[in-house]
């Protein structure tokens, strides 16, 4: 079956870096537009950044442009997220996603079971 399995999450503090991973199984990895979207709490699924997987063209939100940078390893079937100078209000769970559309705002065809980032002084 199809999985996304994310990693990299954890507890910083405000101006530090982490990095996102997700790992996908299960279906052509390249065939797919990448995403990752996250969850603040009591707050609605936003798309932070996709990819195209065919010529790596990107997408971000205007907040975390500068900041964040995706990438894809299409031989490893890897998804990456490149987080630095977090700020208090990126604290969120953090879902890959994939999808055949390119930007989709929700509904994605697949979605990983996420991974906490907690940006706290």
């Amino acid at each position: 079956g199809v999985q996304l399995v994310e990693s990299g999450g954890g507890s910083v503090q405000p101006g530090e870096s982490l990095r996102l991973h997700c790992t996908a199984s299960g279906f052509t990895f390249s065939q797919y537009f990448m995403y990752w979207v996250r969850q603040a709490p009591g707050k609605g699924l936003e798309v932070v950044s996709a990819i195209n997987t065919d010529d790596g063209t990107t997408y971000y939100e205007n907040s975390v442009k500068g900041r964040f940078t995706i990438g894809a390893d299409n031989a490893k079937n890897t998804l990456y997220l490149q987080m630095n100078n977090l700020k208090t209000e990126d604290t969120a769970m953090y879902y890959c996603a994939a999808d055949t559309g390119y930007v989709v705002t929700d509904g994605w065809t697949f979605r990983g079971q996420g991974t906490r980032v907690t940006v706290s002084a």
